[in-house]
């Protein structure tokens, strides 16, 4: 797990650490000190800690003019034990909503198991941003997983979706794609 580094193709456009919007305002990064843990494994000193045991993040881009960010997350989200739900809604989600983030991509293929709990915490995430008409979709989630959340039934509140090649796209254009995704659904 150590080697596996947050998306970074995109950090000429946008870095969490110099957007003074963003929770992760002003840290700074190691190459070479690797002091966070998913259980005993190491993980990249780039992915951001955001008080989750279990669950780590980055923010690859933010755009608070056409209203979206694209967060990768890395690890375990356990919302029976952990509360990871909770946890990224006070310490990220709420601070990038306050600041007019209202349409949510989450990449999550390195979500190795995803454990739920009641969905009222998703529940509340879905009606505030459908106030706003935003949404939360999620990107390639493990098989796994993605049974887990849809036995949970929390995707009647996010949206999953299968996109491999989102790696081969600028970050306006993936957004574009999603946002199209969503208006016809609602159409």
């Amino acid at each position: 797990m150590h080697d596996i580094e947050p998306f970074y193709n995109w950090r000429h456009l946008y870095t969490t650490e110099t957007d003074v919007r963003s929770p992760f305002y002003g840290r700074e990064y190691s190459e070479f000190e690797y002091s966070q843990a998913v259980y005993n494994y190491y993980i990249h000193p780039q992915w951001d800690d955001f008080d989750s045991r279990t669950l780590y993040m980055k923010i690859l881009y933010a755009d608070y003019d056409q209203h979206f960010v694209i967060i990768e997350l890395i690890g375990e989200w356990n919302d029976a034990i952990e509360n990871d739900i909770m946890t990224l809604r006070r310490e990220v989600t709420d601070i990038l909503f306050m600041e007019g983030i209202y349409k949510f991509i989450i990449i999550a293929e390195n979500v190795l198991n995803f454990h739920s709990s009641d969905d009222s915490y998703y529940e509340d995430w879905y009606q505030e941003l459908e106030e706003e008409h935003g949404w939360i979709t999620i990107l390639n989630m493990p098989e796994q997983s993605q049974y887990d959340f849809r036995k949970a039934r929390l995707n009647r509140y996010v949206e999953l979706l299968d996109f491999p090649h989102w790696r081969t796209m600028q970050p306006q254009h993936l957004f574009h794609l999603i946002d199209n995704f969503h208006n016809m659904r609602l159409a």
